[in-house]
């Protein structure tokens, strides 16, 4: 039981310290630290990658780390099939909109902080929840989470579980902001998915 409480808080991120994530950038360089829990929830052990050009999306919910270790963002799928979205001039496949929607979150921050369970350490791909820092000098000093930009900006859409219930109901209010029209949700197909 403690495992199955710990894993709804983990994917919700709990608190973090905006100032902590920060002093992780690095001049130059995107940085990704994947800090890893116990059920107790302690941190016991931590990953960090640097890279020059920056991270990217493997798939609409999977970030490529190394050669060794991609991402998987928990609790999240794309859209079936095509969408339009006239407003942001994009028509196409669902995936490759997440993909793209993705690939700007991942591009512009300066450090990507991820949580995951102590037993994904080893896996090649490891279910994580995930941070970014976002700092444009003069307009923007941030620390954000991916799932959640993700979500309300209508990227993604919260996966269900075989019981009808959501995976990741700390994110509902970030959904519910999104199928307000933005980006999937403009489309009316999508709608009724």
């Amino acid at each position: 039981m403690p495992v199955i409480l710990f894993a709804a808080h983990a994917w919700a991120g709990g608190a973090i310290d905006p100032a902590y994530v920060k002093s992780l950038a690095a001049p130059g360089k995107a940085v990704l630290v994947i800090e890893y829990y116990n059920p107790d929830g302690k941190v016991i052990d931590r990953k960090g990658f640097a890279s020059p050009t920056g991270f990217r999306a493997k798939s609409p919910v999977d970030i490529v780390v190394d050669a060794e270790v991609d991402l998987h963002l928990y609790g999240l799928e794309p859209c079936l099939g095509e969408m339009v979205n006239r407003k942001e001039g994009f028509a196409g496949r669902c995936g490759d909109y997440a993909r793209d929607q993705l690939d700007i979150l991942l591009t512009s921050a300066k450090v990507i902080f991820c949580r995951a369970f102590l037993t994904e350490g080893n896996a090649r791909l490891q279910d994580a929840t995930c941070f970014g820092y976002y700092n444009f000098p003069g307009s923007l000093d941030a620390v954000d989470n991916l799932e959640e930009q993700l979500v309300s900006l209508g990227a993604l859409r919260l996966s269900k579980k075989r019981d009808g219930t959501l995976m990741r109901p700390d994110l509902a209010d970030a959904e519910r902001a999104g199928r307000r029209g933005f980006g999937m949700w403009a489309d009316p197909r999508v709608q009724a998915q």
